[in-house]
């Protein structure tokens, strides 16, 4: 629920917020050491050394976060390529079946991945998609069922059955990484915390110094809301520009319909 709360929030909102909190964090860290300017002398020396400590436990956390996102983003193309790999299994499999079921069971298998190179970025119609694609599953195994009764020694039956489990569990699996594993909140609570403190320490250490750059400023803040886009990016797999490739799919279903010409 939170996460989806969290993609209600435009990718471009990310970026400008995040420029809005680096800048404030600033700006606040600055009139704070301008302040103890005025009050008394600062050591830069040891402020210098805060500071670095905090910017580098910041790349730290950015580090981590990026980690987690690529990780999940890699474990989405991987298993696209497994799920295809397992419903052509699935499909050659068929082929050693009787009649009426080969013939029924590879066109079922043929709507299938059409409704699994289906990609909508609006939740309802992928909630339809992934519910049609579940039926048919439902149906695959009604066939399979029978026939496994009718004949547990059968080799070629215990094949089929392997392979539309198989399919089965990756159609899950590929579920529960793409909605379901993200980024925790509670790192982002993190990553946000970290980011205002830190920036708010190189605003103080400016103040301190007596020293200001507008220009300085804009270029960290650029910077840093560019990693944390990149990362809300490879974070959301029904929004942004990078996107898992669903042309496998795509070109399994063209395969499938020319071996049946």
């Amino acid at each position: 629920m939170t996460e989806q709360l969290f993609d209600s929030v435009p990718l471009w909102a990310v970026f400008v917020g995040t420029m809005v909190i680096t800048l404030l964090s600033i700006r606040v860290g600055f009139r704070a050491g301008v302040y103890r300017r005025r009050q008394a002398e600062e050591a830069e020396g040891p402020l210098g050394s805060v500071v670095g400590a905090m910017l580098g436990l910041l790349a730290f956390v950015l580090a981590f976060t990026f980690g987690i996102a690529s990780s999940r983003f890699d474990a989405r193309k991987h298993l696209v390529l497994e799920e295809v790999n397992a419903i052509e299994t699935t499909y050659l499999r068929a082929g050693l079946l009787p009649e009426p079921q080969r013939t029924e069971s590879r066109r079922l298998l043929r709507r299938y991945v059409g409704k699994r190179a289906e990609f909508s970025r609006d939740r309802v119609k992928l909630a339809q998609g992934l519910a049609e694609a579940e039926a048919l599953q439902a149906q695959l195994w009604s066939i399979a069922a029978p026939l496994a009764r009718a004949d547990l020694n059968s080799d070629i039956g215990a094949l089929y059955i392997e392979s539309l489990n198989r399919l089965i569990d990756l159609h899950t699996a590929r579920v529960t990484v793409a909605l379901q594993y993200r980024v925790p909140v509670i790192v982002w609570i993190g990553l946000l915390l970290v980011t205002v403190l830190s920036m708010a320490g190189v605003g103080y250490q400016f103040g301190v110094a007596g020293r200001s750059s507008f220009l300085i400023h804009l270029v960290l803040a650029l910077t840093f809301s560019a990693v944390v886009y990149l990362i809300a990016d490879l974070d959301r797999p029904l929004h942004g520009l990078l996107q898992v490739s669903q042309q496998p799919m795509l070109d399994l279903g063209e395969r499938l319909e020319r071996a049946e010409r």
